[in-house]
């Protein structure tokens, strides 16, 4: 029977990947080796994740190699007795072998068990099955751990078996976290690798490398071998199948700095339309992300989710709304778009939540630069805000108004480690309530940085973790992630913001003001 479309098994063991024991093992175990089991079965060849955790659902995803039907098992107790089963989708090649399913009625605050299997189509033969585990959202006081962090395998830096691949990943394991927050760059679909890469001291770093990552991603099956390529790494797997997340995108899903409507003048790329590759990449990215639509506003991207009482989780799309980065700076201009702008500002407004902490894939006062044009929110000029800023302006200005505070943003997407203070006291603007930024990246890519600060908001660097060198690759360190802690009782957040590693290198503690 042929296998669904994107990444192919043979293409796999071309790469000496399934069976072969050449990447490592993540902090929370290994996935069976495919190569194993009997041929005749279905096989789960990516693992399996979890995600948009609510107090009582969660979203658990798979992929198998050839047309067959998901199932879930899911049990307070590792050993799955008493399990509930639940019927999932057809796993056929119209989603290039993935599915997932919301698994409803589960109790909040309670860590779950899952089994996923793959049964084939008439019902003589299943899967060797997958284990996994979550945490749904607590309703009450309860402690919470969240990470965040973005920015996976680009510049060139893929799968890399001599240091032990993604590591990073196998750190965050170590944290225990209750939920991960991706902030974008889950994928370079336009950062294609080679297979050994020569360091300026003449070290040579080595790649995995997979037809599909051979090139700039273009197709759909392209796109989607983008994703198969980073769930080929142990430690990515492991994470993924012990840890929720709430993913969101930004730009390498698609192309780097890219904006609806714009029309490429790059030679390695045969399409030239953005908006074509663009409606690809988002296939891709809900095929292969455990992410449910129907809890996006639009069905897309930016949704809102309840993590205990401190805690409320606003993931945007600074991508899909954005305008060009050739548009005027000084103008008006639109990083969000009327109607998520809107939502976020009357989102924010019901909140009950202590802190309300905003997912972001675009930091705010970093100045983001598009050759002479501008790719972030930050216009990079002094004075009152003029572009994309005008519409943050308006946000924080009408969340101010509503008594709103306790903002705190989080983002990725510049590749080092920063935290930012913002103020009215110190800005060109005085009507909204003082809020901070925390920058935390590359997971596994070049490390770059420090970009400059736009004074518009007046924002202050507190703390900043930056490589020497642009395109610093992950052998050398400074890569990050970041982590929240609240104390359910006090409602009081630490925040730490570790390298690649998880060693702390900054922490802050904040208490909670009014609202």
């Amino acid at each position: 029977m042929t296998e669904p479309t994107g990444f192919s098994r043979r293409a796999a063991l071309r790469a000496g990947l399934l069976g072969s024991g050449v990447l490592a093992t993540g902090a929370l175990g290994a996935v069976p080796a495919p190569a194993l089991v009997r041929r005749d079965r279905p096989v789960l060849t990516h693992g399996v994740q979890s995600g948009d955790v609510s107090g009582h659902s969660a979203v658990v995803w798979t992929r198998a190699d050839r047309p067959s039907r998901m199932l879930v098992e899911i049990s307070r107790d590792p050993s799955f007795r008493r399990a509930r089963r639940v019927r999932g989708p057809l796993l056929t090649p119209d989603t290039g072998g993935t599915g997932k399913v919301r698994l409803p009625g589960l109790p909040p605050g309670t860590e779950l068990h899952y089994r996923v299997t793959a049964e084939a189509l008439d019902g003589r033969a299943a899967s060797e099955p997958l284990t996994g585990r979550f945490r749904t959202a607590p309703t009450g006081r309860q402690d919470v751990r969240l990470l965040w962090s973005g920015d996976v395998a680009g510049q060139g830096w893929g799968i890399n078996p001599d240091i032990g691949g993604m590591t990073a990943y196998a750190a965050m394991a170590r944290r225990e976290p209750h939920l991960f927050l991706h902030n974008g760059d889950s994928v370079y679909a336009d950062g294609p690798l080679t297979e050994t890469v020569t360091l300026p001291d003449g070290r040579v770093w080595r790649n995995i490398v997979t037809p599909e990552k051979a090139k700039v991603a273009e197709t759909l099956d392209e796109y989607r071998g983008q994703f198969a390529y980073n769930l080929l790494d142990d430690n990515v797997r492991a994470f993924a199948a012990a840890v929720p997340s709430y993913v969101q995108w930004d730009d390498h899903e698609v192309v780097n700095n890219w904006y609806p409507g714009e029309i490429l003048d790059l030679p390695q790329y045969t399409e030239k339309r953005v908006d074509v590759l663009a409606r690809r990449a988002f296939q891709a990215f809900h095929e292969w992300q455990p992410i449910d639509t129907k809890a996006a506003v639009d069905g897309r991207v930016y949704r809102s989710f309840r993590y205990g009482r401190h805690a409320e989780i606003f993931v945007l799309d600074m991508r899909t709304y954005k305008d060009a980065n050739t548009a005027d700076r000084t103008g008006s201009g639109s990083v969000l778009g009327w109607r998520q702008a809107r939502w976020l500002v009357h989102a924010l407004g019901r909140s009950t939540a202590t802190w309300k902490i905003i997912q972001a894939d675009l930091p705010v006062g970093l100045v983001v630069p598009d050759g002479p044009d501008i790719e972030g929110v930050a216009n990079g000029l002094p004075g009152a805000p003029g572009g994309r800023e005008s519409e943050l302006a308006w946000v924080l200005r009408q969340v101010a108004r509503r008594g709103v505070r306790n903002l705190v943003w989080l983002t990725a997407d510049v590749h080092y480690t920063a935290a930012h203070h913002y103020s009215p006291d110190r800005a060109a603007v005085g009507d909204f309530a003082p809020f901070w930024e925390f920058v935390s990246g590359p997971l596994h890519a070049g490390a770059f940085g420090p970009n400059t600060l736009d004074p518009t908001f007046g924002p202050r660097a507190e703390f900043v973790h930056a490589p020497p060198a642009a395109n610093t690759s992950p052998m050398d360190g400074y890569q990050h992630f970041g982590e929240l802690d609240i104390d359910g009782d006090s409602g009081e957040l630490r925040v730490y913001l570790r390298d690649g590693t998880g060693a702390a290198l900054w922490s802050t503690t904040l208490r909670p003001q009014g609202r």
